[in-house]
């Protein structure tokens, strides 16, 4: 059977039929079914976020993870595996075994620009790996975060060609977005979105949860089929921001950090050698500039620091239960030892996201707003529970990719882009406990697992014809340690920093910084490049551009050659803030000015509806309240790290405005809402000037007003990239602990609400009309 061209047709082969089946003497054939390869392993992918290579165990780190090191000593470690530097790019980059500006995905999903090598829209010609096993017999389900569906198209109205289901998963259970509440996420079930089972204070997390519904799926698919091979792609939320854990959790590294992070890179990088991930004369790599040095730190941020640092190695080993229970189940299913395992310890470097000093609230740096030790200092009872979204100082980001220099985003050097792999297959491995030295990076995955379960890569998949492969497998050297290498040339880009790998060679070209909320606007032909030789140099410590001049230009010119190939140029050096900062809108189409949304419309990302920030906008809802009153939200946007609710408390239309997480403003009526139909408005009228500034309010019952006040300043360009937009209830974190827990789980509206209409721009202060104010009157 034709397993090049997928799906298998199903064509019976031309039979000869009697016109009386009891006259019937030539078989009658069965329509055929494209099977897996008689013996093909099962396949189990776990990614871990933001972990630097220097962070477990496994490679030499101080978080203490079981799992990770029992499945090396058992199976290998991979020491020169690479990723993009950036999460989406990175799993797109798995799933299809291409390189990620290839498929469109040269940043993360919400900030594409439209350029063919940013869009965010994986095309048809870059068949998925879930595509490959799925159509050559694999049951397939995915678990955890995705981060490949475009913000634009996680709406009823599709379209769903870039979901998890309709990429090659049977099942899909996990989150869309870049991050998630560990307590409250915004979950999906297939296409369907749907409420976290229990709450934070029932014992929910949702790494815990994540593991015990790929258990069960396991279960299932060998209860109903004994023979049928899997493939199980399990994406923690963890270890990226927020830092959450279990109660239990909180406190179990108190005291392991107080030597600091220029401290912990000696640690580590000893701890190296003795493993063999680096060779014995590695040196650590210069200091990262611009980050101070743990001396220079004064005592509040030496606490501040330790405090984030014991959260983020509880969050890691949290995880890594999670991934040794789930080792135990395969185990006790006799189903371990004819699976590939590939554990990748990192979807790129540690993040730096947290800027100097660490934050309670990533949320406010992706807004330009600094976090400070002090303010951190007044909180650290609450950190790594729900009250808390934190992330760690930049210093322990370095430490943490240990031993190289930068950081996750900046692509051009290994601390970007170096991560751990474990590969654990008892029926393949035949020198457990070694560790593989080849070269390679994340887009080999692809054609690694196809290469183990028997199968070729696909030249067609539904009709289509499919791209060539960037990626080439490694399944030799899993079973061969001398097998020879196989990936010679790789190019990097990330916001601008760049670079090449050929044949041990490196050229790169640092250019963004990424803890820096306005970097300095540098022209790309002004970047200083550097080239390193990590035949002998591993950890590119010692930069050779002077020495051989002739070397590096090579270089740079095969740069530029994989970057028009691969749609890199041109390269848009813009990060978070100024793509935001300047509008550039992922959505397809023009944005949006005005909606209309029913009692049910639930989390609709910011790109989904009408833009309220750094703008006049206005909220009109219908409502009819009955004789004994009614209270709850009518309709909330972000959570409580960013994000704004209109809602009734004690008969009281009130605006809450939360500034992440800083302050909350609260804008009350002094009128109550009487019983009966009425149109519920509030507008917000921007100061304008530019973007964050505050503005002012006011609260209308069928036109009069009934109450106002001022917002001083607002949200300039996330709310959330964890929650979003509900009508009718507050879904995920409060917006404000006004309600918090009141009225159940997110104050739901216990009257009748029709519907609401959310308008930006000038024309949204306008009066309401006067057959608006009649619709609310007569819609009951």
């Amino acid at each position: 059977m034709d397993r090049h061209h997928l799906p298998q047709s199903g064509a019976r082969p031309d039979y000869t039929a009697a016109e009386d089946l009891r006259d019937q003497r030539e078989p009658l054939p069965a329509r055929p079914r494209l099977g897996a390869p008689d013996g093909a392993p099962n396949v189990l992918v776990v990614l871990i976020d933001d972990m630097g290579f220097g962070a477990s165990s496994a490679f030499g780190g101080p978080c203490r993870m079981p799992a990770a090191d029992a499945l090396a000593e058992a199976g290998l470690r991979y020491s020169r595996f690479h990723t993009t530097a950036l999460c989406s790019p990175t799993r797109q980059s798995l799933m299809t075994g291409r390189n990620h500006h290839a498929v469109g995905m040269g940043t993360v999903l919400e900030i594409t620009n439209g350029l063919p090598g940013y869009d965010g829209m994986r095309p048809a010609s870059a068949g998925t790996l879930a595509q490959a096993l799925s159509h050559n017999g694999y049951a397939t389900a995915a678990f955890g975060k995705w981060h490949q569906t475009p913000p634009w198209e996680q709406t009823a109205a599709g379209p769903f060609d870039r979901w998890p289901t309709r990429e090659g998963f049977d099942h899909f259970y996990g989150f869309l977005a870049a991050e998630a509440s560990q307590f409250e996420p915004l979950l999906v079930d297939g296409t369907t979105f749907v409420d976290p089972p229990a709450t934070e204070e029932e014992g929910y997390h949702l790494s815990e949860d994540l593991v015990d519904r790929v258990q069960d799926w396991v279960t299932d698919v060998r209860t109903h089929d004994p023979a049928k091979p899997w493939f199980a792609y399990l994406a923690f939320g963890a270890t990226h921001a927020p830092f959450q854990v279990p109660r239990d959790w909180r406190d179990r590294n108190r005291g392991d950090f107080a030597h600091g992070w220029d401290a912990q890179r000696e640690i580590t990088l000893a701890r190296q050698k003795e493993l063999g991930v680096v060779p014995e004369d590695a040196e650590l790599a210069p200091w990262t500039p611009g980050i101070p040095h743990w001396d220079e730190l004064d005592e509040t941020q030496r606490l501040v620091a330790e405090r984030l640092m014991e959260l983020y190695a509880s969050f890691a080993e949290h995880t890594d239960v999670q991934v040794g229970r789930l080792v135990r189940h395969l185990r006790s299913l006799g189903e371990l030892d004819n699976t590939v395992v590939l554990y990748v310890l990192g979807d790129n470097g540690a993040s730096a996201e947290g800027g100097l000093e660490g934050t309670l609230n990533e949320s406010l740096r992706f807004n330009g707003v600094e976090d400070t030790a002090e303010r951190i200092a007044t909180q650290l009872d609450k950190l790594g529970g729900p009250e808390t979204y934190v992330h760690y100082p930049a210093g322990w980001a370095v430490a943490l990719d240990t031993p190289y220099q930068w950081t996750k985003q900046v692509a051009s050097h290994y601390g970007g882009t170096r991560n751990g792999l474990v590969v654990h297959w008892p029926a393949g491995v035949t020198d457990p406990g070694s560790v593989r030295h080849q070269w390679h990076h994340v887009n080999d995955v692809f054609p690694t697992i196809l290469d183990l379960a028997g199968v070729p890569v696909p030249r067609t998949v539904n009709g289509v014809e499919q791209e060539a492969l960037d990626g080439v497998s490694f399944a030799d050297s899993i079973r061969d340690g001398s097998a020879p290498e196989t990936h010679h040339t790789q190019y990097f880009e990330m916001f601008g920093n760049r670079g090449i790998y050929h044949e041990g060679w490196t050229a790169v070209a640092k250019h963004k910084t990424p803890w820096l909320i306005d970097n300095p606007d540098v022209r790309l032909d002004d970047d200083v490049w550097e080239l390193y030789d990590t035949r002998s140099d591993w950890t590119q410590a010692r930069d050779v551009a002077a020495e051989h001049p002739e070397k590096l230009r090579e270089l740079q010119e095969l740069f530029l050659a994989e970057a028009r190939r691969n749609h890199v140029l041109p390269m848009d050096d813009g990060n978070i803030g100024n793509r935001l900062g300047a509008d550039l809108r992922p959505r397809p189409e023009s944005p949006l000015t005005a909606v209309t949304l029913r009692p049910g419309a639930r989390n609709l990302r910011e790109s989904a509806v009408p833009n309220v920030k750094n703008a006049s906008w206005s909220v009109r809802a219908r409502v009819h309240v009955p004789d004994t009153g009614a209270e709850g939200v009518l309709v909330a946007q972000g959570g409580g790290f960013g994000g704004w609710s209109v809602y009734v408390r004690e008969g009281l239309l009130t605006l809450a405005y939360n500034f992440g997480a800083v302050e909350v403003t609260h804008v009350r009526a002094e009128v109550p809402v009487k019983p009966g139909a009425h149109l519920l408005e509030t507008r917000f009228a921007y100061d304008g000037g530019g973007f964050g500034k505050g503005g002012g309010v006011t609260l209308l019952v069928d036109g009069d007003e009934v109450g106002s006040g001022r917002v001083e300043r607002t949200i300039p360009f996330f709310f959330s990239m964890d929650q979003a937009l509900n009508v009718g209830i507050d879904r995920g974190t409060p917006v404000t602990s006004d309600y918090a827990r009141e009225g159940g789980r997110g104050f739901p509206f216990t009257g009748s609400l029709v519907d609401v209409r959310l308008e930006v721009g000038d024309d949204a202060l306008q009066p309401a009309s006067q057959d608006l104010l009649q619709a609310a009157l007569v819609a009951h």
